[in-house]
Order: structure tokens, then C-alpha cells, then sequence
């Protein structure tokens, strides 16, 4: 028979678990009506169920009506224990599943349970106890499919989605909600291959990133900080020049715009700009990798052009740039964390724009910095439009030309180019709504895109005249945007005169800074291979706990004062990111495993020694890097030149 249920102390006990979660889903929840929900029934073996009526009027049980609890384990035995540090799971119901998830997983696993429907989720917290669930803070309901939610809610577990993310999808979900469910799992795999590439790519280039910003840190310290940026071109038009093949199409406009729009153009249109006399406001840069310098060398780049520049980005291509130069180079580099860290807030401390996956990203930020609107994109196909990967005269055109000849013609490159991806190309919905190709990169970076355009004040304008279609962006032609603009950027640097772009005053203290780094570093380093030390020994007494025990106080002693040595141990981390990961991936399956105690006790000894031979790894590399930036600092004080200070 049907019953009933009013707001009762498990639905208390839940909503403030909610509340400490996901307080928005908490807020909605609570507008409901008391009376919104299922209809629910009480299963043969007691716990219960609930029915509702499909679009087409079918009506469905959420879970079975003999054993809810068992059909839920009987879904959990399905998963993939090893790979499932994420588990996406298709309708909320009861939340039968949740618990037997985190019962058959443990409660260290990650759950995003899509479902879109509020009164669902209001009558499972009405009728099952899920607070110990919703404490863990390993749970997360999402109940829509725009960006930006989307990124918010999955940035915090880009780890764990690395680490594995599998599927549960019950039998319910494939009739009721399905094209939600799809979405959404689409969605979610969508947001893991770009936490994926990003994290990767952390990973891979600690050391060269961080090694980067210390050999930059003479310009950090010595060039004005993009405050002096912020709200600069409040209300002017602005256009973004990226590389992608149809700026062929409408580069030729902006000599006519200069007058008219901020442009801001990526590092490798720079050289066609150029060529065609066209100066940018703006050119933006981040690769780490040295090959970039190529962008700017054998250029005469006006002093008018400003460089607005990660610190991760290659220190060869910073010094390409100011060395290409005609008059006193203008570089803006953005806040960063490992600089911080090597200097201290009060030296390297600036307001943050927030960094960029891709040059365009970082061009798009900080349009929105100088508080441009609309905001114009040209040349960002973010897809192979036209067959081809870049616009004619770009700067890799330029370095494949040694390679050209009878049998590989510029055309050929090309087509190798996207041919490298084929295992990964995908298709999506072009701006004339036909089927194009993309790749995974560009396809996570066009993710990336939407959501920032989501969230964005400013009218986002897609003028690319080719390429992919980009939710949030308004699509058409550079010149009918342009034909809107009435404004004038003529003397929109004019505040900039107060501000100099070389100041000394600040080089010997951020050398005593590095100098001091380096002194805590001896001291961490001390203190790790005391630790390697004694957990080599404590393989050799597991077998004699009296002796065991009292040698690992003395680790606990020396994990104390490794936390008192915190900055260092970030910084280490900082270059030696594998070492965490490692970490976390090891501790995972540790948490699954249920040996004896003398072999958990062995496999937690040599994840710790594995980890502090990577803290002293680590070590070794930080000191060379801030000997180089010792260094650095030596030479920019040779070749500087000081014009005093700012204002």
C-alpha cells in the first residue's frame, strides 16, 4: 500500500549534511513543497521503494520492489574495484545505490550521481538515512548540465576522475531521465580527458615549469604588475587573433580596427600582424617549451606592444621578445604561486588574472581584465577547418620550411599534421551546423571555452568565420561586429606613462630570498634522509614490534618537523609533482587491500620510502633550479637597466 512520509529527523539529520556540501542543491531543495514528492512504497524485505511516471505515461519503479538494498549491491558488483576511484552513477532514487557503493568501494570513493529532478532527491532524503554518506564529502548530486557547473563541481575530484571513473547505471535509468543520463556521462568523460591532459601535463613539466619561473623571476620582480591592466579599456571592443586556418579570411581587417578595438594577438600570429602592418595592443605567451623563442627572433617589434606573459612560460622566449624589441621592452607577467614561494608574498605578491590552458584562453582573460566588452575571437576554428591546421604564414609554416620540397609540400605537412591525431579525432557541429573533426586537445580546450564563456559578463563574440560551433558566443562576421563599433582606442595607454618597465630596486632582496630558500633546503634534505634512514631500518624489526614501535616515534618526531619546514616541502612538491601523485595512487590502493598486518605494515614502509626518494629527488633538482635563478638575477643585473622606481 502507498504511505505517506512527512519532514522527520532523517530528513533533518540529511539536509544538514546538504547544507555543509552542496548548499545551493541544500537551498533548492528546501523551496520545494512540503507535499512534493514520489509516491513510495515499502518493499517486501522492508526498505523502500518508489514509482514514477515517465513522458510518454509509463509508470516505473526506482528500485525493485522485493529488495532494494540487494539489487543495489548486485549493481556494485558490476563496477571495476580497481579503476573506480570515481563512480558516475545514473539517478539518484532512494539512494540505495550510494550507500551500497560506498559499502562495496569504500567511503573514500568519489559518487556524482546525476539526476535531474528535485523532488527525487527531496523524497530519498526524506526517506533514507544517506548523512554518514553526504559527510564524506565524496558525494555530489548533479542535477544540470551547463559549463560552468559542471567545471565547478568536478574541479575538486580532477584527481580521482584520473585516477578512474566508471559507470553504474541502473536499469531504470535507461527509460526515465535517459537522455539526461547521457548527456551528462558524456558530459562528465568530456571534463576527465581535459583534468586528465591538464594534470598530466603538470605532471610531466614540474620541473622544466618551475626551473621557468625562476630563471624569470628577474623580470617578475623588475616589471610592473598587471594591476596596472585592470579596467584599462573599460568598454572597448576587443579582438582576440588566434592561429587557426580561417584567419586567412579576415586578418586583412584589422589594419582598418586598430583605431577601433584592443587587439590582442597570440604569439604566433604575431609575425603575419606584422608582416601586413598591422601592431597589436597585446600579445600573450605561455609555452614552456624553449622552441617558442622562434615566434619573436629576426622581429622589429614596436615598444608599443605589450607581452603579457605566464612565468611558466619558456625564460629563452621572454628574452627573444624583449631582445626583438625597438625601444624599452613592456612585459606584464601574471601572479604564480612557485614565485611566490621563492620570493614571498610581499616581493612577488600581484592581483591575479587567472591563468590560461592556451594562449587564447590567457588572451580571453585578460580581455576581460582590461574590462573589454564585446569581446571578438578571430581565427580560433578550435577544429580542422578547411583540411588544414594553421593559417598560411603562421610562424610553423616558417620552421617546417627546411622540410619542404618536390615530395613534402606545405599542403602535405598539413594533412600530417591531423593525421598524427587519428586515433583521436571526434566530431563536433561546426558554425554552419554541418559535422566537422576536431581532436581531443582542442575538443578539451573548446570545453574549456564554453565554460569561461558561461560565466562571462561581456558579450562573447565567435567572428572565427569557421571552425566549431562555441555555446555562449554570439557567431558572425568580423566585419558585421565590427561595423557596430563606434568607440575610439587612441589614448587608452595614455595612464600608462606613470609606470616603468624596468625597476632593479627590489633585485638584491629577492636574491636574499633565494639564498635563504636554499639554507631551508639543506635543513629539509637533512631531515628527509634522516627519515629514508630509519624506514629502511624499520623493514628489518616488523617482526620485533617492541623494537619496531619505539623507531617510528622518531619518524613522527621527524614528520613534525618536516611540517614545521612547510614552504620547502611545497616547493619540493612543486618540482616534483609524480612524487604526489605516486602518493595518492599508492594510498588508494592501500585502503582496498586487506593483508595481515605485517604485509599492510611493509607495503606502508616502502610507499614511504618511495616517496621520500622522491622528496630528496626533488631536493637535488629545487637547488639547481634556485642556483640558476642566483644566477639569473646576476646576469640581469649585468644587462638591466634600472630607470627607478614605480609609482
Amino acid at each position: 500500500m502507498p504511505r505517506t512520509a512527512t519532514i522527520n529527523e532523517t530528513f533533518l539529520a540529511n539536509m544538514r549534511q546538504l547544507w555543509r556540501s552542496d548548499p545551493p542543491l541544500a537551498w533548492a531543495i528546501d523551496q520545494l513543497p512540503c507535499d512534493a514528492r514520489l509516491t513510495v512504497f515499502e518493499s517486501r524485505k522492508g526498505p523502500p521503494t518508489a514509482s514514477v511516471t515517465t513522458e510518454d505515461g509509463r509508470t516505473l519503479f526506482l528500485h525493485s520492489k522485493y529488495d532494494p538494498q540487494r539489487e543495489a549491491t548486485e549493481l556494485c558488483k558490476q563496477l571495476d574495484a580497481e579503476r573506480a576511484a570515481c563512480v558516475v552513477l545514473n539517478g539518484f532514487g532512494l539512494g540505495h545505490a550510494v550507500t551500497a557503493i560506498h559499502e562495496h568501494l569504500g567511503s573514500d570513493t568519489v559518487v556524482f550521481v546525476t539526476e535531474p529532478d528535485l523532488v527525487t532527491i527531496k523524497t530519498a532524503l526524506e526517506e533514507v538515512d544517506l548523512a554518514r554518506e553526504l559527510a564524506t564529502g565524496h558525494v555530489r548530486i548533479i542535477t544540470r548540465l551547463n559549463k560552468d557547473y559542471l567545471h565547478d563541481t568536478l574541479t575538486p575530484y580532477s584527481t580521482q576522475l584520473m585516477l578512474g571513473t566508471v559507470f553504474a547505471v541502473p536499469t531504470v535509468a535507461r527509460d526515465h531521465h535517459a537522455v539526461f543520463h547521457e548527456q551528462a556521462r558524456q558530459a562528465i568523460l568530456d571534463y576527465a580527458s581535459f583534468a586528465k591532459m591538464s594534470l598530466t601535463t603538470l605532471v610531466r613539466n614540474a620541473e622544466v615549469t618551475c626551473r621557468n619561473i625562476a630563471n624569470n623571476l628577474p623580470t617578475y620582480i623588475t616589471t610592473p604588475p598587471p594591476d596596472l591592466l585592470r579596467g584599462a579599456c573599460k568598454g572597448l571592443p576587443s579582438v582576440l587573433v588566434a592561429a587557426g586556418p580561417s584567419l586567412r579570411k579576415n586578418i586583412a581587417q584589422l589594419a582598418t580596427l586598430r583605431d577601433k578595438a584592443i587587439i590582442i594577438a597570440a604569439q604566433t600570429t604575431l609575425r603575419p600582424l606584422l608582416e601586413r602592418n598591422i601592431v597589436p595592443h597585446f600579445v600573450t605567451t605561455l609555452d614552456f617549451s624553449d622552441l617558442s623563442k622562434h615566434f619573436f627572433e629576426g622581429l622589429r617589434i614596436p615598444e608599443e606592444v605589450i607581452l603579457v606573459a605566464e612565468p611558466k612560460a619558456s625564460w629563452a622566449v621572454i628574452d627573444a621578445f624583449r631582445a626583438a624589441v625597438v625601444g624599452t621592452p613592456r612585459v606584464v607577467m601574471l601572479d604564480n604561486k612557485f614565485a611566490r614561494h621563492c620570493l614571498g608574498d610581499r616581493l612577488a605578491g600581484r592581483a591575479r588574472i587567472e591563468p590560461g590552458a592556451t594562449v587564447m584562453h590567457l588572451a580571453f582573460y585578460l580581455a576581460q581584465w582590461l574590462g573589454c566588452d564585446p569581446i571578438a575571437f578571430i581565427g580560433q576554428d578550435l577544429s580542422f577547418g578547411d583540411h588544414t591546421y594553421y593559417a598560411p604564414g603562421v610562424e610553423m609554416h616558417r620552421t617546417w620550411q627546411p622540410e619542404l620540397g618536390r615530395f613534402s609540400t606545405l599542403e602535405m605537412k598539413e594533412w600530417e599534421r591531423i593525421a598524427r591525431h587519428r586515433p583521436i579525432l571526434r566530431r563536433v557541429e561546426g558554425i554552419d551546423g554541418t559535422t566537422i573533426y576536431t581532436d581531443e586537445q582542442m575538443h578539451t580546450y573548446l570545453q574549456q571555452f564554453e565554460r569561461d564563456f558561461a560565466r562571462a559578463p561581456q558579450t562573447v563574440i565567435d567572428a572565427t568565420e569557421g571552425g566549431a560551433r562555441k555555446q555562449g558566443a554570439e557567431t558572425m562576421t568580423l566585419a558585421e561586429a565590427s561595423a557596430k563599433w563606434k568607440s575610439s582606442v587612441a589614448n587608452w595607454a595614455t595612464p600608462l606613462s606613470r609606470y616603468t618597465w624596468a625597476n632593479l630596486a627590489l633585485v638584491p632582496e629577492a636574491v636574499r630570498a633565494l639564498n635563504e630558500r636554499m639554507a631551508s633546503l639543506d635543513q629539509f634534505e637533512a631531515l628527509c634522509r634522516e627519515t629514508e634512514s630509519i624506514l629502511v631500518e624499520l623493514e628489518t624489526l616488523i617482526e620485533r614490534p617492541d623494537q619496531f614501535n619505539r623507531r617510528i616515534a622518531r619518524v613522527d618526531e621527524l614528520r613534525t618537523l618536516v611540517q614545521m619546514q612547510g614552504l620547502i616541502f611545497r616547493m619540493v612538491r612543486d618540482v616534483s609533482q609524480q612524487a604526489e601523485l605516486r602518493k595518492i595512487s599508492s594510498d588508494r590502493r592501500l585502503s582496498k587491500d586487506t593483508p595481515d598486518d605485517a604485509m599492510r605494515a611493509r607495503r606502508q614502509l616502502r610507499r614511504d620510502r618511495s616517496f621520500i626518494e622522491s622528496m630528496l629527488d626533488g631536493c637535488a633538482r629545487l637547488r639547481r633550479i634556485l642556483r640558476d635563478a642566483v644566477e639569473r638575477f646576476d646576469h640581469h643585473a649585468v644587462n638591466g637597466n634600472d630607470e627607478g622606481g614605480q609609482p
